[in-house]
């Protein structure tokens, strides 16, 4: 996540397990906290909202109850910070599930082994 490549080769292998919409959700809401205009912070809280939160979502992410509820709370008003505990949830989904079996897989042993240019 920390180098320029790394998201884009992390979403392609979670496109093989059919849950890319965790690194898009968590990549959205780090563009999303970086908004300052309000009017844009409320359009984009609810197009996250719309692709991500709600149920039935296209990318529907697997988060708890209570933090859904409170993102529906605060839907209407955005603060920079409505996504923090959905986001820190998928982040964790992330690091216990998916990032382990990355770290295992054919693509990133194929970057690993790779002689560096």
């Amino acid at each position: 996540m920390t180098t320029k490549y790394g998201p884009v080769i992390y979403k392609t292998y979670l496109k093989t397990e059919y849950s890319d919409e965790n690194i898009e959700f968590w990549l959205a809401c780090e563009t999303y906290k970086k908004i300052e205009s309000r009017r844009k912070r409320i359009s984009v809280a609810k197009r996250i909202f719309k692709n991500y939160i709600q149920p039935q979502a296209p990318k529907e992410i697997n988060i708890d109850s209570p933090a859904r509820e409170a993102i529906i709370r605060n839907i209407q008003e955005p603060t920079q910070s409505c996504f923090d505990e959905a986001q820190r949830i998928v982040y964790m989904h992330m690091e216990r599930d998916s990032y382990p079996r990355f770290l295992g897989s054919e693509i990133y042993q194929k970057l690993k082994h790779r002689p560096s240019d």
